[in-house]
């Protein structure tokens, strides 16, 4: 089965080290949570607000062993009007026998505000 797996976090600033390294713990997260493994990944797409520009969070999935050859993109998130600011979100798209209502999405710092209703 392929499921999306998200997850989203945010930054203080628009700083190169404090992006990737903010979208480094996040991916941690997503991938020890639900068990992945870089060869059962179809592909990973992440998107930034309008107002961080200082890096790629895809360089981040580059600092985690084994996951060379995994597809990432990067893309800008919609601008709606009083959305979260500094926000980076992620969708990975996982070949798991986990079950949907299973997945454990994960929301770091003031990110956790877009979905209550999950714990992470």
């Amino acid at each position: 089965m392929i499921r999306g797996v998200r997850g989203a976090t945010t930054v203080e600033r628009n700083e190169h080290d404090e992006i990737v390294e903010q979208s480094y713990q996040l991916l941690r997260d997503v991938i020890a949570s639900n068990y992945i493994k870089a060869t059962d990944v179809v592909s990973v797409y992440f998107t930034v607000t309008e107002d961080l520009n200082d890096a790629f969070p895809a360089k981040s999935l580059r600092k985690i062993d084994g996951w060379t050859y995994v597809p990432v993109m990067c893309m800008r998130e919609i601008p709606v009007p009083g959305s979260l600011e500094k926000c980076i979100r992620v969708m990975v798209t996982v070949q798991t026998e986990i079950s949907q209502k299973d997945i454990q999405h994960i929301y770091h710092n003031d990110a956790k505000q877009l979905r209550p209703d999950l714990k992470s």
